[in-house]
């Protein structure tokens, strides 16, 4: 069994073809009337959207993603303009920007692509159904990235205000000190493994809790997630904030499937990271790679 990856390897549509010569452009003009499928074949390369998230419900949802060029270049610009419709034939019902987010931790080396940055936005999904997503990075050469959203009643993750699971994630005292049981990362760092989740609810402790496998990360952009959130560790721990990193497979082998803490979780992609108040209530996740400026947000209400 291998797990579902949050950011695909290829782009979720195949694309017939390229809309336009590939010419140049400010990319700042609007929408406009029309539809969803008039903003994707607009002059400019026309390509589908590369997700790196994919657990959404109604309401307001956090929707990460790549742009890459039919060549392989990943389209790099700090703003990408991006509309939301039901339809690929109907208009859009919203449009906002998404920002462009670093999503390694300084000095650490991205994984399986050297990824640096994805597109960040937030959209408001008005029910379940699968919505269309066109994405324009703004300024330079044009390009236009399709995709969709399958929006269910409910996320397969814990929702926010759910409590978190009680789960007895392995440390160094349960494994008698075994970093390499405890982590895929090529130096671990212990103080991630101090304590369990059951133990930090326990003990009244806000954490912040990653599910990610350093090693076997299978996604085009994972990013350092553990790093990132080790750096927030450094940050935080002063402020009575706990840092917890939980492997992702049984024994640390993707051939055995995923182990019994993502199970608790219900997750069904990796990487994630929750934010957990003192009071056990989950404040704030993040799927797929996360900025350290996304995660600082998330973790400065619930610091002492």
């Amino acid at each position: 069994m291998r797990l579902r990856v949050g950011l695909l390897l290829v782009v979720v549509l195949v694309v017939a073809g390229c809309g336009g010569s590939g010419e140049s452009g400010d990319g700042t003009g609007g929408g406009g009337g029309g539809s969803l499928e008039s903003l994707w074949q607009r002059p400019g390369e026309d390509v589908g959207l590369v997700q790196g998230t994919s657990d959404y419900a109604p309401g307001d949802v956090r929707v990460s993603f790549l742009v890459v060029a039919g060549d392989g270049r990943v389209i790099e610009r700090p703003r990408a303009r991006v509309w939301l419709a039901p339809k690929r034939a109907a208009a859009p019902i919203q449009e906002t920007e998404a920002n462009l987010e670093p999503v390694g931790a300084e000095g650490s080396a991205s994984a399986a692509g050297e990824i640096r940055y994805l597109f960040v936005t937030k959209l408001r999904v008005p029910k379940p159904g699968t919505w269309w997503v066109v994405a324009e990075p703004i300024g330079g050469y044009r390009i236009q990235a399709l995709g969709t959203l399958d929006v269910r009643d409910k996320t397969f993750s814990p929702t926010i205000g759910a409590k978190a699971p009680h789960s007895d994630t392995p440390t160094l005292a349960s494994t008698g000190g075994d970093l390499a049981a405890l982590s895929t990362a090529t130096k671990p760092d212990p103080k991630l493994y101090e304590r369990s989740v059951a133990q930090a609810l326990d003990a009244k402790e806000p954490f912040v809790v990653v599910f990610a496998t350093p090693k076997f990360c299978q996604s085009r952009a994972c990013g350092p997630v553990v790093d990132v959130v080790d750096d927030m560790r450094k940050a935080y721990e002063g402020r009575g904030v706990r840092f917890i990193h939980v492997e992702v497979y049984t024994d640390n082998d993707p051939n055995k499937g995923i182990n019994t803490w993502m199970k608790e979780w219900n997750l069904q992609t990796e990487p994630w990271v929750f934010v957990v108040g003192a009071d056990g209530t989950i404040r704030a996740k993040f799927e797929g790679s996360a900025s350290a400026d996304e995660l600082r947000a998330a973790i400065e209400p619930v610091a002492r």
